[in-house]
């Protein structure tokens, strides 16, 4: 999702024309590279008794099915030129500069960008040879993400998905509320009654879940919910509701893509020490914009205890480093490359001392080894660290 974030910002920069294509029955294309049989299906009388059928094609419901598709469309876009994405093996680039040709695929929907429509239209021509596709123009619904393409940018948002949301749990005329949580509130798992039916909570959390993919608001309430999967109480279950009347107060709420923007990535790294009061791990945050689009966001509780906020905090920073040292290469396939060092704007002055001076090893000798990455991106390049206050 992120990928497919950060193509669309790209594209409302450079102004690219983003059309959508669907493969018809796509999993009937591939190739079984191993003998597969299977009963006659009910009502085939061709047969005698205790004869079964040989596949030659791959069916839907086979376990080889997925992977031999995924097969026969890399190797079809391979012969027409296209490289597959190191970065991203659902991203397909051929050409450079203003012949760069973008696909981005998840199962049988295909997304195009490029910023010519003559070669585009080339692209459809090469596609409907070797599959039988559907045409479905210019990209407005996508994964269920609705976009809206206009002269200031591209906006995408999941109001229909929302709607249906509220509509399933019964909260459509609900009493909207204006923020996803009670900040002074931390749940837990040894306080209220347990529920007796875990499927509704589960079912809410998963599609609340989807629906981070255009809200980072609800992401850190999300990731709060996710943790009482397999025990929820009741006080869990009300947290819930609340998100979802955090919804209602604006369904359509989404994301937007300038068509103004310098390419360039900053981030802002944060944690909430201790956030989880069962285990005392903190949770790392960050967001990252690709000059002023918000493309990728993360809210996660992290692997073990830190025994310092300045621990958490650079443990948050290294999380970041990750994700920023990914996106620039995501972004060079795109033809967008960083000569400057990407800004990582982080709130504690300590937690960027130990990045910047590797004195601090007496505080820092139990922080494992990858966490050092951050000094290591640091001296490089690639990142430079700001202060910034929590405020802001």
């Amino acid at each position: 999702m992120t990928t497919i974030r950060t193509l669309l910002a790209v594209a409302a920069a450079k102004n690219w024309h983003l059309h959508q294509m669907d493969v018809n029955n796509a999993f009937l294309n591939g190739d079984l590279e191993e003998e597969v049989y299977m009963q006659p299906p009910l009502g085939f009388y061709g047969g005698r008794k205790g004869q079964v059928c040989k596949l030659i094609k791959s069916l839907y419901g086979l376990k080889q099915a997925s992977r031999q598709w995924n097969t026969k469309l890399t190797t079809a876009l391979q012969h027409m030129g296209f490289k597959q994405a190191v970065p991203d093996s659902s991203l397909f680039i051929r050409g450079k500069n203003r012949s760069l040709v973008a696909l981005l695929i998840y199962v049988d929907d295909i997304v195009i960008a490029c910023e010519s429509l003559e070669i585009i239209q080339d692209v459809k021509k090469q596609l409907s040879s070797a599959f039988l596709l559907k045409d479905l123009g210019p990209l407005r619904y996508f994964l269920g993400l609705e976009v809206a393409r206009h002269k200031k940018g591209i906006a995408v948002c999941q109001r229909k998905y929302a709607v249906e949301l509220l509509e399933d749990t019964g909260f459509t005329n609900a009493k909207p509320v204006f923020s996803p949580t009670v900040p002074s509130h931390k749940l837990s798992k040894n306080e209220g009654v347990s529920l007796q039916d875990n499927n509704q909570y589960r079912r809410i959390v998963g599609k609340l879940l989807y629906l981070t993919i255009t809200r980072p608001d609800i992401s850190f309430a999300t990731q709060q919910l996710s943790h009482f999967l397999d025990k929820p109480i009741d006080l869990h279950l009300q947290a819930t509701h609340r998100v979802l009347r955090y919804i209602k107060a604006a369904p359509g709420q989404g994301l937007f893509f300038p068509s103004t923007s310098d390419l360039q990535l900053k981030a802002y790294s944060d944690s909430d020490r201790g956030a989880c009061i069962d285990t005392r791990r903190s949770v790392t945050g960050f967001c990252i914009f690709l000059g002023d689009a918000l493309i990728s966001w993360k809210s996660k509780k992290q692997p073990t205890v830190s025994k310092s906020s300045s621990e958490a905090e650079y443990r948050a920073l290294a999380a970041t480093s990750c994700e920023v040292q990914w996106l620039t290469y995501l972004l060079a396939e795109f033809g967008v490359n960083h000569s400057e060092a990407v800004a990582i704007y982080c709130d504690s002055k300590s937690a960027v001392a130990i990045a910047e001076n590797p004195v601090f090893h007496e505080r820092t000798k139990h922080i494992e080894l990858d966490c050092h990455f951050v000094r290591d991106k640091l001296h490089k390049g690639l990142i430079k660290l700001f202060h910034i206050s929590s405020e802001k």
